[in-house]
């Protein structure tokens, strides 16, 4: 990957709120990529087959999987085994750890088979951030509990963009514990030689905005992609200093794309 050697310029193409920050650390899926709706279904999938081969007489708990709301609220910006976790959890559904592995491997599966078949995309407005804030010389990490993260970036044409990437593989590796936890972004702008208080990070997900607030950084940006009607208070509740519909809103109007 790039080092970071930009020449400084100007910080005007940037918003005022991130004009005096020294790195941003981006989340993956749902931030840069448009791969959180490919993890959605993918998770729907396996959930609701386990759902379908194990009914309850409780129709809450037997009911299937939402790829809005209960990917928001228990799996999104978390490991496969946390998630599937978390999942029955709220459903008040007593699984076995072999369980939660089979489930949490049946997305996998799926979800790759989905990625291979049909790829990802990079949001147009989070690309001309990065873009401008490469041209500032700011630093950018780009960090994911996914293994697949570097894999997304490069599909989507976006992987030269950030100077490092920290993603599921290195988190395991290095024995990181997953969000709301912030020890995935901690690790970024620690080799982007940062202190987290002067660090942004950029996240779509409740446990991201959570793990950034607890890791002290200097500034959290919750991206609300859902546009529901309270999704953007939820980011805000868990931790998000500021909540945007796209990053394209925190550049400049103007600037180079």
């Amino acid at each position: 990957m790039k080092s970071p050697r930009t020449p400084v310029t100007s910080r005007d193409a940037l918003a005022p709120v991130l004009r005096n920050v020294r790195a941003v650390v981006f989340d993956t899926d749902g931030v840069i990529t448009d791969s959180a709706r490919v993890h959605a279904a993918a998770w729907k999938t396996a959930f609701d087959a386990y759902l379908r081969a194990h009914p309850s007489e409780d129709a809450d708990r037997s009911r299937p999987f939402d790829v809005r709301d209960d990917y928001v609220r228990h799996v999104d910006g978390k490991s496969r085994l946390d998630g599937a976790a978390a999942f029955f959890a709220a459903r008040g559904i007593e699984t076995s750890p072999e369980t939660v592995h089979a489930v949490a491997e049946q997305k996998e599966r799926l979800f790759v088979q989905r990625l291979h078949e049909h790829g990802v995309d990079a949001y147009p407005g989070t690309v001309r951030l990065v873009r401008a804030l490469r041209r500032a010389g700011v630093p950018r990490a780009a960090a994911s509990a996914s293994r697949h993260a570097g894999e997304l970036l490069s599909r989507a044409g976006v992987l030269d963009l950030f100077d490092i990437l920290v993603d599921g593989g290195e988190a395991a590796r290095l024995g990181l514990a997953g969000k709301p936890e912030p020890d995935l972004f901690l690790e970024a702008v620690r080799r982007l030689g940062v202190p987290a208080d002067r660090a942004v990070v950029v996240e779509d997900a409740l446990a991201g905005v959570e793990a950034g607030r607890r890791g002290g950084f200097a500034l959290v940006v919750g991206v609300d992609r859902l546009a529901g009607e309270d999704t953007g208070a939820r980011l805000l509740r868990h931790g998000a200093d500021i909540v945007v519909r796209d990053l394209g809103e925190l550049v400049a109007e103007g600037a180079p794309k």
